[in-house]
């Protein structure tokens, strides 16, 4: 296998196992609900939270990422993400229990989000690389598929508990794909001046507030459109659609960026205003709007992450966990915020009232790109005047 598609591999495997325990936690919630005794709102609180320590832990997380390379914070990743899954199997006897067991997975999730990023810069040659952030991003959506299909073949006849121990198991076999160390192949250490940290921070906040409002998607979709007189097989069929759209345009986001020399944050930026339009279309009643704002919704207002993410890696080669884990920070910061306030607005006036109010949010979030762009713009053509002049 050449370094190239191991990478792939290695980091794809690294994200998935690493997100799987809140992933597989949400999958199952009916069954550990009916023993730890919570409510969907006591679910919707525990992925909140993991979420906000996923933000806090970022930061800390991309240095470490740095400081010692891929191989060796991968690992400890997967092997963290292991001992937790298998901690809920052991000791989730309560709903508090529960969840100080997630929080404690959080910051799993991010090291192994960073490492892969750090590992597919190192190995993936420049050709290939949009499209092997698209493939790991598709990782996401891959936790999801195993959580819920652990539903009918695990939790529904062994238990829910059994669930978490083959997922422990998983994690440990993904070792054995891991990447391994950069040695030989570290980051050259950062010029002063050389990271755009104030644009970085504004592209953050951008995505941040695009998670806020895309993160409703997966979680509330179904719910409005019953609320709106949808059938509820036909909503669920209709988030199946969503969550496919979403996974190939993650993937073909990743192809195109192969096939262009640059733009690719502004690509982000257009994608997020369409993206506005179809979370617009999902305060309209009726059938229609609900398969096009979905389609909108989940291939541009909710496919851009890889994309973003292979971007900021190109602009910052000599440290690309870090650069990423300032946009991340917004990504998981907007991951908590979102459900809580979109779940508030839900609740106390309606659904269509919550979706506009996305986005809107999400129109702010591509403005803000816009300008993000502009200051990195800004930002090269100073360094390369300095280094002329120098």
């Amino acid at each position: 296998m050449s370094p190239g598609a191991r990478a792939v591999l290695g980091a794809v495997t690294t994200t998935t196992v690493s997100v799987l325990p809140v992933f597989l936690t949400a999958g199952l919630a009916v069954q550990i609900s009916a023993e730890l005794g919570f409510d969907p709102a006591g679910l919707g609180l525990v992925v909140a939270l993991f979420f906000g320590v996923s933000a806090l832990a970022s930061l800390p997380c991309g240095w470490l990422v740095e400081r010692y390379g891929s191989g060796p914070t991968s690992r400890l990743a997967v092997l963290g993400a292991a001992l937790v899954m298998a901690a809920v199997a052991l000791f989730a006897r309560s709903y508090p229990a529960l969840v100080a067991i997630l929080l404690g997975s959080a910051w799993c999730n991010v090291l192994g989000q960073l490492a892969a990023n750090l590992t597919l810069a190192r190995y993936v040659p420049a050709d290939r690389l949009g499209l092997s952030f698209g493939v790991k991003q598709a990782a996401i959506p891959a936790a999801t598929l195993l959580a819920g299909a652990s539903v009918p073949a695990v939790a529904l006849t062994l238990g829910w508990r059994w669930a978490f121990v083959m997922g422990a198991g998983l994690a440990l076999a993904a070792l054995l794909v891991a990447p391994r160390d950069t040695a030989g192949r570290e980051p050259t250490p950062a010029t002063p001046g050389e990271r755009a940290t104030g644009a970085l921070s504004v592209i953050g906040l951008a995505a941040g507030l695009a998670a806020a409002s895309s993160s409703a998607l997966g979680i509330f979709l179904v719910a409005s459109a019953v609320d709106q007189g949808i059938d509820p097989a036909a909503a669920g069929l209709t988030l199946t659609l969503g969550s496919v759209v979403g996974l190939t345009l993650r993937l073909l986001h990743g192809w195109a960026a192969d096939r262009r020399s640059g733009g690719h944050v502004a690509v982000v930026a257009g994608s997020l205003v369409l993206g506005a339009g179809g979370l617009a279309l999902l305060a309209v009643p009726g059938t229609p709007a609900l398969v096009i704002g979905t389609v909108l919704g989940f291939g541009l207002g909710w496919a851009w992450p890889g994309l973003l993410q292979f971007a900021v890696v190109r602009l910052n080669p000599s440290a690309p966990a870090a650069a990423t884990s300032i946009v991340q920070v917004g990504v998981y910061g907007g991951g908590f915020v979102g459900p809580v306030g979109f779940g508030f607005l839900a609740a106390h006036v309606s659904f269509p009232t919550a979706w506009l109010v996305g986005a809107v949010t999400m129109l702010v979030a591509a403005a803000l790109m816009g300008l993000g762009r502009r200051m990195l713009v800004a930002h090269q053509a100073s360094r390369s005047a300095s280094a002329i002049a120098s």
